[in-house]
Parts: C-alpha cells; sequence; structure tokens
C-alpha cells in the first residue's frame, strides 16, 4: 500500500542518486517569498523560483509538442529518475520543484492529459498520500506535458487556498448523505467544491460539476485547475477551479508591463511562482486581482454552472 511515509523515503533516495533533482530541492531554502493580502482574507505568497523557468516559459503550442519527445514517457526520462508504480501511474520526484516535496504521477502510457474519468483516481491518491495536496492542470491551464496524463502533488501544508477556503462560506449546490458540492463564492477567485467519503462518491458529484460547465470551442474538456487533499475527518476534498483562458495578456519576457507568469493549480492555490525577479517584485495585490478576473470565470458565469448542476 502506498502512503505518504513510503513516498518521503523515496524522495530521500532520488535526491542521494540524482545530482540535479538534488541542486534544485537543496535551493528551495535559498528562494525568497513574501506574502500579499487578498480582499476576503485571502493571504497568498508570491515566490522567486529561478528553476520554475522551465516550465513557465514551456512552448505548449501543437508544433512544439508533436516535435519534442514526451518527458514524462518512461524511454525519455532521465537514467536517474525512478518511479514508484501506482496502479496505471507511476510516481516520480519532480526535478524542477516549487514543493520542500514534490511529485509528478503520469499514467504509464501516452495518452492525452484529459481529466474525465480520473477523478476517482485523482481522490484515491489524496487519501494514500494524506501529508500531500494533489492537483491536476488542464491541457490548457497550466500543464506543461498536455499530451501526456498526469498528476502533480506536494506538501498539503504549502498552499493557501485551502485555509481561506476553511474561512469561507459554502453554498450547497448538491447533497447526498456526507457527500456534498459547493460554491465558494465570497473570495477572490471562484471555486467549486466537493467533499467526499470515498473516491467513488467524489466522482460521481464531480460529473454533475463536469456536465454543467461550458467546453471551449476546439477544446475537449472544461477548463479547469483542480486540487484534492484528505479532510481530518477522512473524507476527501476537491477544490475544482474553472477558467476560460490559458495566459494573461501580460505574459512575455520583452516589453512594458510583461511578466513570465503561467498561472496553473499552484499559484491558484495561493502561491505565484515567478522565475524573473522583476516579476517576483511587481506582482501586488491589484495585478494578482486582475489576472485573476482575466483568467478565471466572472460571477454571472460561475452561477450560470451552480444553477446548471442536476
Amino acid at each position: 500500500m502506498m502512503d505518504s511515509r513510503t513516498v518521503d523515503k523515496f524522495i530521500q533516495e532520488q535526491k542521494s542518486e540524482w545530482p540535479l533533482a538534488a541542486r534544485n530541492f537543496d535551493a528551495l531554502a535559498g528562494v525568497r517569498v513574501r506574502e500579499v493580502e487578498l480582499p476576503g482574507g485571502w493571504t497568498v505568497k508570491v515566490q522567486f523560483n529561478p528553476a520554475r523557468i522551465v516550465s513557465s516559459g514551456a512552448k505548449v503550442d501543437a508544433k512544439t509538442i508533436r516535435e519534442r519527445k514526451c518527458f514524462l514517457c518512461r524511454e525519455n526520462r532521465p537514467a536517474e529518475q525512478r518511479g514508484l508504480e501506482y496502479g496505471r501511474y507511476t510516481i516520480l520526484v519532480n526535478p524542477f520543484p516549487i514543493f520542500p516535496r514534490h511529485l509528478t504521477v503520469p499514467d504509464r502510457s501516452h495518452t492525452l492529459q484529459l481529466i474525465d474519468g480520473r477523478i476517482a483516481d485523482m481522490a484515491r491518491l489524496a487519501l494514500d498520500l494524506d501529508e500531500y495536496v494533489v492537483f491536476y492542470n488542464g491541457p490548457r491551464c497550466g500543464a506543461s506535458a498536455p499530451d501526456h496524463m498526469h498528476f502533480q502533488a506536494g506538501n498539503a501544508d504549502f498552499l493557501t487556498l485551502p485555509a481561506a477556503i476553511e474561512d469561507s462560506t459554502l453554498e450547497t449546490l448538491a447533497e447526498e448523505g456526507d457527500n456534498a458540492l459547493y460554491l465558494a463564492a465570497d473570495l477572490p477567485l471562484r471555486t467549486f467544491v466537493i467533499d467526499a467519503d470515498s473516491p467513488e462518491k467524489a466522482q460521481e458529484l464531480f460529473v454533475r460539476l463536469y456536465a454543467a460547465m461550458p467546453v471551449p470551442e476546439g477544446q475537449q474538456e472544461p477548463m479547469m485547475n483542480i486540487l484534492a487533499y484528505a479532510l481530518p475527518d477522512g473524507q476527501v476534498r476537491l477544490v475544482v477551479i474553472p477558467r476560460k483562458r490559458h495566459r494573461p495578456a501580460c505574459y512575455g519576457t520583452e516589453g512594458p508591463g510583461t511578466m513570465l507568469l503561467s498561472p496553473a493549480s499552484v499559484d491558484l492555490g495561493g502561491v505565484f511562482i515567478t522565475p524573473l525577479e522583476k516579476d517576483f517584485e511587481a506582482l501586488d495585490a491589484d495585478k494578482i486581482i486582475s489576472i485573476l478576473d482575466e483568467l478565471c470565470l466572472s460571477d454571472s458565469e460561475i452561477r450560470q454552472i451552480a444553477d446548471n448542476v442536476k
């Protein structure tokens, strides 16, 4: 059986075997972090992490994806990168970490990054690794490998959104015994929350939400980021963040006002990652709110989803 202790031991082994990973994990001790207070009492963090330029600057257009080797496929991974088998997935150490304990969990087969039919897998992983938060980036929502299905995971106490949700007002949209789908509408980030007593129940409620969400033209699923983590009472919580845009208009490295900022689950979870120092210093509450409003759905769009849940 997989658990947090087994994975912690595996991370330490990989750091001793893999110099690149060891250097990047050690470098986390020197990253700069500051806090920014947003309306509604949500405190987010901004992290200056130069190593993450690999992800923030990744080209994910169809031509680039088609021409590069998939770095999540076993045959293309570094020789030092071992894995732990977990069902149809493999647990890997992420060599470009944000978290002090950072994992990537790809499917063993090369298949598209799509969440349909996989929420029970995600919830089960979150329950097994109860000291971690598991997250999913949609193919146009921060995933640097949109051609290969994968989750990521990191320390459960790292992100700030879970605490903000605890302090928010949750509006019940659907309820089945101890399982419920909620809307957290009083945060700057509009999210849906699912609490379930089993991975199967989490998937049932997610399917209802998924069916109510819009699918942008030319895409195969609704745009979203998802967090999953175990609750103290043994339930699993999913936080579903609908989106409408991949990257903010300011994304880039040249020109006035540009920022190399490609928000994904970690950023929307309360830790904004900036690989460039100028962006680390410039990102303030007004800019964060502007980016959230640009990337995520409006109050009226969220309300329409809530009204369509059946």
